[in-house]
């Protein structure tokens, strides 16, 4: 038993530390001003390009891929890739805050994917939570004249592309497939499809944005590895509320450095979807102690 409290405290220190390295990369990745989504994107995946390589090349088994991971991997890839350049685009059209709230309805959508991907059926009690946490989507988005806001659209589109992602990093996980080379391969993947779109709208960037960008780079790799080594230490249904505090990394980050206030609204879609992440988390752990 004390073993595993004590994992189950290094599993929450690892997500805490994951949420605020990926608040502090989306601070990064506004401070780096007005310039084309794609080129933040590249930018802040080149670090992890190098970090995870370096590690991959260390390893036992080099840069040797599975064949069963290969069709997954790809998958992570591309998911992942439509979720970052979504979040990003978010990231400079709304309150921090707000993207960062819209981009964790990823768990959500984990919850309607592993239906298909991973043949995992839903409860009943799981299913409300999914509905009730898009009522605090709405919330955030403020639909206006019936409409949703498009920027908060393209936000909620970037927790699909990551919620997809996380349910084939479940799958390869299943699969026994490195942590490294899930990392190396979805940066990797990400710089080369980026690439193209950024030379062909290529902004020359003042030395404090590339700064910036760099930057949001090794907060994304320190939070890549952090949540890894979150779930390798415990359990997700036992840690994987402690995510949630990326939001109040994010809004305290919005609010020094940009004057951003969430309003009412925002703040009760936050209560809303936060308070559904608990209550599954407290269900998820009576459940395991029945």
């Amino acid at each position: 038993m004390d073993m595993n409290i004590r994992k189950n405290k290094k599993g929450i220190i690892y997500i805490l530390l994951a949420a605020f390295f990926f608040a502090l990369m989306s601070f990064f990745v506004k401070e780096a001003g007005e310039l084309p989504t794609m080129q933040k994107c590249f930018f802040r995946n080149l670090p992890a390009v190098f970090i995870a390589g370096a590690l991959v090349a260390k390893s036992e088994t080099g840069f040797r891929i599975r064949r069963e991971s290969r069709l997954p991997l790809l998958m992570r890839v591309g998911f992942g890739f439509m979720g970052i350049v979504c979040n990003f685009w978010a990231i400079d059209h709304l309150a921090l805050s707000d993207a960062n709230m819209l981009n964790k309805t990823s768990p959500f959508f984990v919850i309607i994917l592993s239906i298909f991907i991973l043949k995992e059926k839903p409860t009943r009690f799981e299913w409300a939570g999914v509905i009730i946490a898009f009522i605090g989507v709405i919330f955030v988005a403020k639909p206006t004249e019936g409409l949703i806001d498009p920027a908060a659209l393209v936000g909620l589109l970037g927790g699909f592309g990551a919620g997809a992602a996380y349910t084939f990093v479940r799958y390869l996980g299943r699969l026994g497939e490195r942590p490294q080379i899930i990392v190396f391969c979805f940066s990797s993947g990400t710089c080369l499809l980026s690439l193209p779109f950024m030379l062909a709208s290529y902004v020359p960037m003042q030395p404090w944005q590339i700064g910036s960008l760099l930057l949001a780079g090794a907060a994304g790799s320190c939070a890549q590895f952090s949540v890894t080594n979150a779930y390798q230490a415990a359990p997700a249904k036992e840690i994987s509320v402690f995510d949630y505090t990326q939001v109040i990394f994010a809004a305290l980050l919005g609010f020094v450095f940009f004057s951003e206030l969430p309003d009412i609204y925002s703040i009760i879609g936050y209560v809303i979807i936060i308070g559904v992440a608990i209550v599954n988390w407290i269900r998820a752990n009576e459940n395991a102690q029945a």
